[in-house]
């Protein structure tokens, strides 16, 4: 049962507006720089995040993942004798972390490869009744092919695109098929993606 007091500060959240957060994400090591500016409910699950992050790059969610925010982990869950390594992100909210305008935190994917996107929230306001969030507003390259060996193996793709003659490129371009294009983004796709997410 809770107290009158946390009932009531519970009604006071209730009332307050809901605020969308402006993230700035980008790729850790890679070039060309890979980045996305996406709008998101501050009241989203961070599992959510997760599948919003993955259409953003173009991933496919075959691997585990994990935020670190604070250096608390957050993903999926990993309990070892009685005590939790990384919480559930099922069970937190944006808002719930209290992440505030100007701060950092950090998205790894694909331990194996290690993917990391360096998020920062780069500023809060109210949510807008006619928006669909999340929403990508921004954005520059296409994301790297998931199971490509992580940034090392990245930097082959794009050499082996380029140098398409070579014996090592010709395997690349056999396992990456028609249609790759590391230039083309197509942002009006991905928000189509993103909007199909459910709540």
């Amino acid at each position: 049962m809770i107290s009158f007091s946390e009932a009531k500060a519970a009604a006071r959240r209730k009332k307050k507006p809901e605020r969308v957060l402006h993230l700035h994400l980008a790729l850790r090591d890679v070039e060309p720089r890979i980045w996305r500016r996406m709008v998101v409910r501050e009241s989203m699950w961070m599992s959510r995040l997760h599948d919003a992050i993955q259409l953003a790059f173009g991933w496919f969610d075959y691997q585990i993942h994990r935020f670190t925010v604070n250096e608390a982990f957050y993903g999926n869950p990993v309990r070892r004798e009685n005590q939790t390594e990384i919480e559930d992100d099922r069970d937190f909210s944006l808002a719930d972390l209290e992440i505030a305008p100007k701060e950092a935190f950090l998205y790894e994917y694909f331990f194996g490869d290690t993917w990391q996107v360096d998020i920062r929230v780069e500023k809060a306001e109210p949510a807008q009744t006619v928006v669909k969030y999340p929403h990508l507003t921004d954005g520059k390259y296409n994301g790297p092919p998931e199971d490509c060996g992580g940034p090392a193996g990245y930097k082959e793709v794009l050499y082996s695109l380029k140098h398409p003659e070579e014996p090592l490129s010709k395997e690349w371009l056999e396992w990456l098929g028609e249609g790759y294009d590391p230039n083309d983004l197509k942002l009006e796709k991905l928000n189509k993606a993103l909007a199909k997410l459910p709540k």
